[in-house]
């Protein structure tokens, strides 16, 4: 990973240019700060629907953000010269649910059915919840966020279906409610927490071995929050084990031309 060059223009497009040219490898948190990023998930035309339905079932862990055209890699309406093919730092191919490479780029593996779904990503309220004063432990730590898999179950949707995924960051409790506060203003992004305090509530047994990112210091006095998260899908292509199927690597966002405040509500 290279740090991401201080460049004149639109910064979200800048970020995805260095990620195109792979100048830029690494997770995406606080990059192009300020602009929305969104999860992938990419599904051939045959499961396009079931898959649009399982989002509007589950909008706190998948809030749409856009739908592509079969075959058609950009997004306009997320940003100038998207190329859903090459703008993601790091990708996820999975085959019959089992994830079988993780390339830097997927036009080997591109096909004119397939069907990209962009979801909200919990990075664009980390913003807000900094603009607060709020702390964002992983941001501190130079890390990944850690995501879990919980017994929460997702609303299923013809052969999609799974546990959520969430989210977690540490805080005091005073700040927790302040967090709860700052982040139901952005539905669109996972809005609020889904659970707070004890983790054996929601199915996870050790916060210190997340199942994707990177685990972070918990503190005397904090409890761990918790935000649905838009790495469900992959939990939910590991139950469902569709033939064929594209995610980011988990923290690697898509980094658009939209603006986080513009989200709020």
């Amino acid at each position: 990973m290279s740090s991401l060059p201080m460049l004149p223009g639109n910064p979200g497009h800048q970020a995805r240019l260095a990620i195109r040219t792979g100048r830029y490898t690494g997770p995406t948190a606080n990059l192009a700060p300020g602009h929305v990023q969104a999860n992938l998930a990419i599904l051939p035309r045959a499961l396009a629907e079931d898959f649009l339905r399982f989002c509007q079932r589950n909008p706190k862990p998948c809030p749409l953000l856009a739908v592509s055209e079969p075959g058609d890699p950009a997004l306009p309406t997320l940003g100038v010269d998207v190329d859903i093919r090459t703008d993601i730092p790091r990708y996820r191919v999975w085959r019959d649910g089992e994830l079988v490479e993780e390339p830097g780029q997927i036009g080997a593996h591109w096909r004119d059915d397939l069907v990209a779904f962009l979801i909200g990503c919990s990075f664009s309220f980390e913003e807000a919840m900094l603009q607060n004063g709020l702390p964002v432990r992983h941001i501190e730590q130079g890390c990944n966020v850690p995501m879990y898999r919980t017994s929460l179950m997702t609303q299923p949707a013809g052969r999609f279906h799974g546990p959520m995924v969430v989210s977690m960051r540490p805080m005091r409790a005073a700040d927790a409610i302040r967090a709860i506060e700052v982040t139901s203003r952005f539905p669109s992004v996972h809005g609020s927490p889904v659970h707070l305090g004890d983790p054996a509530e929601i199915g996870i047994a050790d916060l210190a071995r997340p199942d994707y990112g990177d685990p972070v210091e918990i503190r005397a006095g904090e409890i761990p929050v918790f935000w649905a998260c838009g790495v469900t899908p992959q939990s939910v292509v590991a139950a469902a084990k569709p033939a064929f199927c594209i995610t980011h690597a988990p923290g690697h966002m898509l980094v658009t031309d939209l603006i986080n405040a513009r989200l709020a509500v």
